[in-house]
């Protein structure tokens, strides 16, 4: 009995000077740990606030939000550890390796997300904006945080990874909202130019998809020995481009050819 009182004196002295030592940084690492997390619940719910008035992205709001809180939480775990005394030698070599094994497994997939994190923030272009990438012309569908949908005009989905998109030029041709037609037509030297002029006046004149501002321009772009050319800038709304191309040179065709104007190769 003697013997199993001593081992418990020496239990409690052991446990007693534990606590004298250790409970202080204990009750602190603690106290820390349950004020950090209500102070990262407050900076959540203000950092989705915050983001809803910048009008952040909302595929990437959430993501955004979540990935702050995560870090924000493993750095607070870490430090109330290293305040109680656990040591983290270990710990911190064995999670940087996971982090170098995991960034070169997934290298191409990080970057994807680092330039999908930039389109969304930097918006060079958005959901509806007609844009040529990758050999690609058609509408962004939807802006993902790894790839983008775009639907090209003969309805075929491309799906491009961001990384193509945030390291490579892109075309966005319908951001500026009007585009330029540019029409170059050769006639012989037999036929005036003023006629001709007249003729493209009157067709732009009656063809309501063509703009009033910025002004037309009209004028001979080339002399050569079978003729001359002549070409018009004019300009139309950027959606829709090429179905109003389309509609205006025959419209333009008729007119011509009611006006007394032969193209080349055209017979009486």
């Amino acid at each position: 009995m003697s013997l199993d009182a001593g081992n418990i004196n020496r239990f409690y002295d052991k446990a007693y000077d534990w606590i004298i030592e250790k409970g202080p940084s204990v009750l602190l690492g603690f106290a820390l740990l349950f004020l950090g997390l209500w102070l990262i619940k407050l900076f959540s719910r203000w950092s989705r606030a915050a983001m809803a008035r910048k009008s952040v992205n909302p595929s990437l709001a959430p993501f955004l939000t979540s990935l702050i809180i995560i870090t924000l939480r493993i750095l607070l775990v870490l430090t109330v550890m290293q305040i109680i005394g656990i040591q983290l030698t270990f710990l911190t070599v064995l999670i940087g390796g996971i982090g170098v094994a995991a960034g070169l497994a997934l290298s191409g997939t990080l970057q994807n997300f680092a330039s999908g994190v930039l389109i969304l923030l930097l918006k060079p272009f958005v959901v509806g904006d007609n844009i040529i990438a990758q050999s690609q012309e058609g509408t962004v569908m939807s802006i993902q945080i790894f790839y983008t949908i775009v639907k090209t005009f003969d309805n075929r989905t491309v799906v491009i990874p961001n990384s193509k998109l945030s390291n490579e030029v892109i075309i966005n041709i319908s951001r500026e909202g009007v585009r330029r037609l540019d029409i170059e037509i050769k006639f012989s030297y037999g036929i005036e130019y003023d006629q001709i002029v007249s003729v493209f006046n009157q067709t732009v004149d009656d063809f309501k998809e063509c703009l009033k501002t910025p002004k037309r321009r009209i004028g001979v772009s080339a002399l050569e020995d079978s003729g001359y050319k002549v070409a018009m800038n004019i300009w139309v709304n950027a959606h829709g481009f090429t179905d109003t191309k389309l509609s205006f040179q025959q419209e333009l065709m008729k007119k011509l050819k009611l006006g007394g104007v032969k193209l080349p190769g055209m017979t009486d």
